[in-house]
């Protein structure tokens, strides 16, 4: 029997690694676009997505950069996602060669939202999990759904007490 609480089953993603990570994404989605491969825009769900979309939309040479705001996690307890911000609908329209980008799929729930704004976009995400796979049509690493990723955004270095023992 384990101690350990379920957020402490943890995936550690450093920066480079994220990197690492959306720049796998973007070459998997290089020449996936509607316009003869080409996307034409980026949207970005604040705030998990904007590093991820910013590798994307560079490494792919997008330049129509823009960010949905979605609401669904207070720490690490989830609530019902909602939108407080949406990008420029009249640029966007029904998400017709859009990437949507965000860093992690869990439920799904936001990205039901989203799909919702902009039923025709390309949703990736670095990583996913499986309830929230079927919402997701690209992406580049799966884990479980009871393990919790800890993105170089929300660390700080600092002394870990070792697996066994203390001395």
């Amino acid at each position: 029997m384990s101690d350990r609480l379920p957020h402490e089953k943890g995936f550690h993603v450093s920066w480079d690694q994220l990197h690492r990570d959306a720049r796998a994404l973007a070459w998997r989605l290089d020449g996936q676009g509607p316009d003869n491969g080409a996307w034409r825009a980026v949207v970005a769900i604040t705030r998990g997505g904007m590093a991820p979309a910013m590798i994307v939309a560079r490494e792919l040479d997008i330049r129509m950069v823009d960010t949905i705001s979605v609401k669904s996690y207070n720490h690490q307890s989830q609530s019902e996602p909602q939108v407080i911000k949406s990008p420029d609908m009249s640029v966007i329209g029904d998400g017709e060669g859009v990437l949507v980008v965000d860093d992690l799929v869990d439920t799904g729930k936001t990205l039901e939202v989203v799909r919702k704004h902009m039923p025709k976009a390309h949703v990736a995400t670095v990583y996913a999990k499986p309830m929230g796979r079927p919402q997701v049509d690209s992406f580049i690493t799966e884990v479980s759904q009871d393990t919790w990723i800890f993105f170089p955004w929300d660390m700080a270095l600092q002394y870990v007490e070792p697996y066994r023992g203390k001395d």
